[in-house]
C-alpha cells in the first residue's frame, strides 16, 4: 500500500515538471551526510528534486531547508527540499578516484610548470618511454604549450621546473581545494552548510 502510494505521488510530482512556470529543474537539493557536512564539495553533492522527495517519503533523509516553491498532489502540498541530510552516515572514501577532473582539482586547475589555466592537459613527469607510470605520483597538470615543450623528456632534461611534486591526494585535500572553486549556482539555503568552516574575510 505504501509503495503504491509512493509511486502515485512520485508520478504526480513528476507531472508538475511539465509546468514551465515552476522551473523545477532549477531546484536541486544539496545532500549532506548524517554529520551535516556535504557529501562532496566539488562536484557539489546535488540530487534532482524528484530524487530528494522520494528519499523523504522513504524516510532516508531529513529535510533541513526548503525552497519557497512547492509541488502538489491530490492529498499533499509539499515545499521542495533545498537541503537534505542522510539519516545513515556514509563513510567517505579516503582516496579519490584517479580521474582527469580530480587531477586538475588537485593541481588547482593550473599548469604545474608555468601556472597557466588555459588549454590544460596532463603530463607524465617521468616519460612513459623511460618507465614512467600513469599514476597520481607521476602525472602533473600541464598546459598544451608546456607539454609540447617538455615532450618525452624529464623536466630537468627540458630545462623546466615543476612547481609542486605530484602526490596522491586524500579526499579531504580535494574537498579543501574544491572550496576554492564554488559552483556558479549557490542557493542561499546552501551557504551555511557549504562554508560553515571557512573564516570570513573582514
Amino acid at each position: 500500500m505504501f509503495k503504491a502510494d509512493l509511486n502515485d505521488r512520485a508520478h504526480t510530482f513528476r507531472s508538475a515538471l511539465d509546468d514551465p512556470a515552476r522551473h523545477l529543474e532549477s531546484c536541486p537539493a544539496l545532500v549532506l551526510n548524517a554529520d551535516y557536512t556535504p557529501l562532496s564539495y566539488y562536484p557539489l553533492s546535488l540530487w534532482p528534486w524528484q530524487t530528494a522527495i522520494k528519499a523523504v517519503f522513504l524516510e532516508r533523509v531529513d529535510i533541513v531547508a526548503s525552497y519557497e516553491r512547492a509541488v502538489h498532489s491530490p492529498s499533499l502540498d509539499m515545499k521542495i527540499p533545498s537541503v537534505i541530510a542522510l539519516r545513515q552516515y556514509v563513510k567517505p572514501s579516503e582516496f579519490p578516484a584517479f580521474t582527469r577532473f580530480n587531477l586538475f582539482l588537485r593541481d588547482r586547475f593550473a599548469c604545474q610548470y608555468c601556472g597557466s589555466g588555459q588549454h590544460l592537459t596532463f603530463d607524465h613527469v617521468v616519460p612513459r618511454r623511460m618507465g614512467g607510470r600513469t599514476s597520481w605520483e607521476n602525472i602533473a597538470t600541464a598546459c598544451a604549450p608546456c607539454n609540447m615543450k617538455k615532450g618525452g623528456r624529464t623536466p630537468k632534461e627540458a630545462g623546466m621546473q615543476l612547481h609542486v611534486r605530484p602526490i596522491r591526494p586524500t579526499s579531504w585535500q580535494l574537498q579543501q581545494h574544491g572550496k576554492s572553486f564554488p559552483p556558479g549556482y549557490l542557493h542561499e539555503t546552501w551557504r551555511d552548510w557549504l562554508y560553515w568552516d571557512i573564516e570570513l574575510e573582514e
